[in-house]
C-alpha cells in the first residue's frame, strides 16, 4: 500500500513539472518576400540537451543557429528562457512547411508545433530578420484598451495604455513624446502609485507589459470621437550582430519610437422617448436623491440648514441638482455645493449637494415640497425619476422685539411685553457739565470751524466720485476684476497643489460660463464654448486664450507643473475672464 501512495505522488510531482515545461516554435513573420530573411526562434522556459532542429530544406540557413539565456526575477519569481536562433532566407516562393524541433530535458524529449510559411515575390523595402530596429518593431507594442468603444452619451469609459515586450528584448528606459488629446471627453486621470510589469499575452504570445496610464473618459458629444494616440521614446536592448568569444551575442540599444494608434468611438445619442421634463443630464447607476434639514423646529427669524444630496455611481460632476423650493415667507439663500467623488475604472462614484440657509420669518408650519430628480439608467437603459418625501418645518414664535408675526400677506408688529426693555439702563447717574462758560470754549471753535473744514472736503470727494461714475469703461475694467477674482478664489488658495488648483480653476472657468452664457455643464465641449463666445462678440484671441486655458486644466492631470506655470496660468485667468466680461 506504501508502494502504491508513493507511485501515484511521484507520477503527480513528476506529471506537475512535465506540465511547466514550455518549448515553443516563434517565427518573426509569417508572410515575407522571396528576398526577405526569415528569423525562427525556439524558446524554453528550462534548460535542455541534444536539441534538434527541424529541416530547412526549402530555406537557406544564412546565421544561426545563435544562442541566448535569460534568467532574471520579477515580482519574487524566477523566469528561465533558453533560445536557439535561426535566419533563414527562401528559396523559391510558396507555402512552406517547417517541422518539429526537439529538446531533452531532464530525459523527456520536447517537440515545438510545425507551422506554415507563405513565400510571396519580392517586395520593394526588404526588412532583414536580423536587423536591430526590426527586432525592435516586431517585440515591442503600446496598445489602447478602451473598456467601451459604443457607450451612451456622458457614460464613463476607460483607456488603459499598456506596453508589451517580448522576452526576446529589455527595455531599458522610455519617455513620452506627446499625451493622448481627449477631444470632446471630460478625461480624468487615475493616479497610480506605481509602475508593476506583470506577465501576459500578446496575439497569442508569452509578453511582459506594463500599465502605464489609465484614464477615466465621459463623451460630451455623440457621434465618432477619436482619441489621439500615447506616443513614447523608448530604449531596447536586442541582439546585435557581434558575438563575444563564446558565440553569444552582444545586446545593442536602439531608441524606438511607438504609438498607441488612434481610436475611434462611436458614441449612442440618449433616447428622446421617456425623457422626463426635468432631465439635466445625470447619467449612471443607483443614483439616490435625498432631502434632509438639520432641524424640524425653531423659532421665527432663527435659521436651518437644508440639504438636497446626490449619490451613487455616474457623471456626479457634469450635471446640476434640483432647486429648493420654500413658501414665501421664508427666505432662501444661494446653496452651497460640495461634492465628494472619487474616480475609479468604473467611473465617478460618491456623493454632490447643496446646502441652503432658510430663515423662516413668521410663525406657522411651513412645508418644503417633494424634489424631483431624473436620470438615465445604464443598468436598464431607460430614464427614472427620484422623488422627495415633503417636508414639515414647524415654526414658533420669534424671540420677543427681533420678529413680526404674519397675518396673510401683511406684516404686523408683534406685540410688545413688559421685558422687552429690560436691557435699558434707568439709573443713568448724570453728572452736571462744568461751571465753565461753553462760549470762546476750544469745543466752541473747533464745533465752529468745523463746517469750514467739511465743505472743501465734500466739494473734493463729490466731484471724484462724479468723475468715477462717469469713467464707464474704468467701471467696467473694475467690475470685470472683482467678478474674475470672485470665481477664481478657491484657485488662487490652491496655488501650489497641482491637483487642487487645476480642479478648482477648471471648475471656476465652467461656474462663469455658466453664469455669464447661461448653460448647461453638460454643453461645455470646447468647440460650442468657442461658438457661444464668438457669437457674443468676444475677441479671437480671447476666445483662444480661455480654450487654452481649459487645456491646460486637462493636461495638467498628465504631467507636473511648476508653481511658477500655476501662478501664470491663474494670472491669465483673471485677465481672460477680466476680458470677457468686459466684451459681452
Amino acid at each position: 500500500m506504501k508502494n502504491r501512495i508513493l507511485f501515484i505522488v511521484v507520477f503527480l510531482v513528476s506529471g506537475f513539472a512535465m506540465a511547466q515545461v514550455q518549448f515553443d516554435a516563434k517565427p518573426s513573420k509569417k508572410k515575407l518576400g522571396v528576398n526577405e530573411r526569415l528569423r525562427v526562434d525556439f524558446i524554453m522556459n528550462e534548460d535542455g540537451d541534444n536539441f534538434e532542429p527541424p529541416s530547412f530544406s526549402d530555406f537557406t540557413v544564412v546565421g544561426g543557429p545563435n544562442q541566448a539565456v535569460s534568467n532574471s526575477w520579477i515580482n519574487g519569481k524566477r523566469s528561465y528562457s533558453k533560445t536557439y536562433s535561426y535566419f533563414l532566407a527562401p528559396k523559391k516562393t510558396g507555402k512552406f512547411r517547417i517541422g518539429q524541433a526537439e529538446i531533452t530535458i531532464e530525459g523527456e524529449v520536447y517537440k515545438t508545433l510545425p507551422f506554415e510559411v507563405e513565400v510571396t515575390a519580392a517586395v520593394d523595402e526588404p526588412t532583414d530578420g536580423n536587423n536591430s530596429t526590426y527586432i525592435a518593431s516586431e517585440n515591442l507594442h503600446l496598445v489602447a484598451e478602451i473598456s467601451n468603444t459604443n457607450p451612451y452619451l456622458n457614460e464613463a469609459i476607460t483607456v488603459v495604455y499598456k506596453l508589451y515586450v517580448s522576452p526576446r528584448i529589455n527595455v531599458s528606459d522610455w519617455r513620452q513624446i506627446d499625451n493622448p488629446k481627449f477631444s470632446d471627453f471630460w478625461s480624468q486621470n487615475i493616479d497610480m502609485q506605481r509602475l508593476q510589469v506583470e506577465n501576459g499575452e500578446y496575439q497569442g504570445e508569452p509578453y511582459r507589459y506594463v500599465i502605464l496610464r489609465k484614464t477615466v473618459l465621459y463623451p460630451q458629444k455623440t457621434g465618432k470621437l477619436n482619441i489621439e494616440p500615447l506616443t513614447l521614446s523608448v530604449s531596447v536592448e536586442v541582439p546585435g550582430d557581434r558575438r563575444d568569444i563564446f558565440g553569444n551575442r552582444f545586446y545593442e540599444t536602439v531608441d524606438k519610437t511607438i504609438a498607441a494608434g488612434n481610436r475611434t468611438i462611436e458614441v449612442k445619442p440618449l433616447p428622446e422617448e421617456g425623457k422626463p421634463p426635468g432631465f439635466t443630464g445625470a447619467v449612471g447607476k443607483n443614483l439616490k436623491l435625498k432631502v434632509t434639514v438639520d432641524k424640524n423646529e425653531l423659532r421665527a427669524t432663527e435659521s436651518l440648514q437644508a440639504k438636497v444630496q446626490v449619490t451613487g455611481q455616474g457623471n456626479m460632476k457634469l450635471f446640476d441638482l434640483p432647486p429648493l423650493n420654500v413658501p414665501a415667507t421664508m427666505e432662501q439663500y444661494e446653496p452651497e455645493y460640495v461634492e465628494h467623488v472619487n474616480t475609479n475604472l468604473s467611473g465617478m462614484y460618491g456623493s454632490i449637494f447643496n446646502t441652503y440657509t432658510l430663515v423662516p420669518q413668521a410663525k406657522g408650519k411651513y412645508p418644503i415640497p417633494p424634489l424631483s430628480f431624473s436620470y438615465f439608467d445604464l443598468d436598464s437603459e431607460s430614464y427614472r425619476t427620484l422623488t422627495s418625501d415633503e417636508i414639515l418645518i414647524d415654526v414658533g414664535s420669534a424671540p420677543a422685539g427681533r420678529a413680526s408675526s404674519v397675518s396673510g400677506s401683511v406684516a404686523q408688529q408683534a406685540p410688545v411685553t413688559g421685558s422687552q426693555f429690560r436691557y435699558i439702563k434707568l439709573n443713568a447717574n448724570l453728572k452736571p457739565i462744568g461751571e465753565s462758560a461753553f462760549i470762546g470754549s476750544p469745543l466752541f471753535w473747533s464745533l465752529f470751524a468745523l463746517p469750514l473744514v467739511l465743505i472743501p472736503l465734500a466739494i473734493f470727494f463729490g466731484k471724484r466720485r462724479e468723475a468715477k461714475a462717469g469713467d464707464l469703461r474704468g467701471n467696467r475694467v473694475r467690475k470685470a476684476d472683482r467678478l474674475a477674482r470672485k470665481y477664481l478664489s478657491e484657485a488662487k488658495r490652491n496655488l501650489g497643489d497641482q491637483k487642487k488648483f487645476y480642479d478648482s480653476l477648471e471648475r471656476a472657468l465652467h461656474n462663469y460660463l455658466k453664469a455669464k452664457l447661461h448653460i448647461q455643464t453638460s454643453e461645455m465641449s470646447k468647440e460650442h464654448i468657442r461658438d457661444l463666445l464668438t457669437s457674443r462678440g468676444v475677441a479671437a484671441g480671447t476666445v483662444t486664450d480661455f480654450i487654452k486655458l481649459l487645456e491646460s486644466c486637462e493636461f495638467a492631470r498628465y504631467t507636473p507643473s511648476s508653481s511658477v506655470a500655476m501662478r501664470q496660468d491663474y494670472d491669465k485667468a483673471v485677465e481672460v475672464i477680466s476680458e470677457i466680461d468686459k466684451q459681452v
